[in-house]
């Protein structure tokens, strides 16, 4: 979905080094991406699914890969899943909101999770945030934390803030493994932990738990149908028999 949609530079932004717009043009060059995420409909087992993959090679370090163009295309397959009701997957990898867009990247923040909350608040549906190493800043402070179920790789790092940041702030010691999946999942902030060559089984298995089953070929629905058909009548027939049976009361005593 919306594969040529690419960031014009709204701020017009220059660093000391080049501008951002050079920058841009050379990630695309060495990624072979347009941009941070890959979103589309397809197929899990068979069950039609929304999904959006996000890239960190595509300017994800610490300037952010979360920008207009990411969270616009995040936003549209949210849109997409919610009129469609399908069940969506989001796979997070970042270091937050690209900063060379200035402000402009941190209102998608607010624009997706007030998408998802028409997807999962008004429309009832099922959003699986998956997340993977490292994501962090304004992805972790929005949609990657607001899945019906959350789930993380094993030794993942996720946070807001870096720890860096936070020991220069805050004037204290982190531990190392403050900031992986591991321990957000013993604080109850994660779901579940599970290995990349685990996760096609686990996610079909809770697509098909809240609801989502494999999409039929028109002849499997013919077939559905019929059977469908044939079995409201036989039970219809056997409760009229038993009504009939009912009125005639039971069958006189021989002798």
């Amino acid at each position: 979905m919306d594969e040529d949609m690419v960031s014009m530079d709204p701020i017009g932004f220059h660093s000391a080094d080049e501008p951002y717009r050079d920058r841009y043009d050379d990630y695309q060059r060495k990624t072979g991406l347009a941009e941070a995420v890959q979103t589309g409909i397809g197929h899990m087992n068979g069950v039609p699914v929304a999904l959006g993959v996000m890239d960190f090679q595509f300017i994800g370090g610490s300037v952010g890969s979360m920008g207009i163009v990411v969270g616009e295309k995040i936003t549209r397959l949210i849109e997409r899943a919610t009129e469609q009701s399908l069940p969506l997957i989001l796979v997070t990898a970042s270091g937050g909101a690209r900063m060379q867009e200035g402000t402009l990247s941190l209102m998608q923040m607010a624009k997706i999770s007030g998408a998802l909350h028409e997807y999962q608040s008004v429309k009832k549906l099922f959003y699986v945030a998956l997340i993977t190493s490292p994501t962090t800043g304004g992805v972790t402070a929005s949609f990657a934390m607001l899945g019906d179920i959350i789930i993380a790789e094993p030794n993942a790092l996720i946070a807001f803030a870096g720890k860096r940041v936070i020991q220069m702030t805050m004037n204290i010691e982190v531990p190392e493994d403050l900031q992986k999946s591991e321990t957000l999942f013993k604080n109850g902030i994660l779901d579940l932990i599970i290995p990349r060559n685990l996760l096609k089984g686990s996610l079909s298995e809770l697509l098909q738990l809240h609801g989502f089953l494999p999409a039929l070929h028109p002849k499997q629905k013919e077939v559905t149908i019929s059977y469908t058909v044939k079995a409201i009548w036989v039970g219809f027939s056997v409760r009229l028999l038993n009504l009939i049976l009912m009125e005639k009361g039971p069958p006189a005593a021989q002798g």
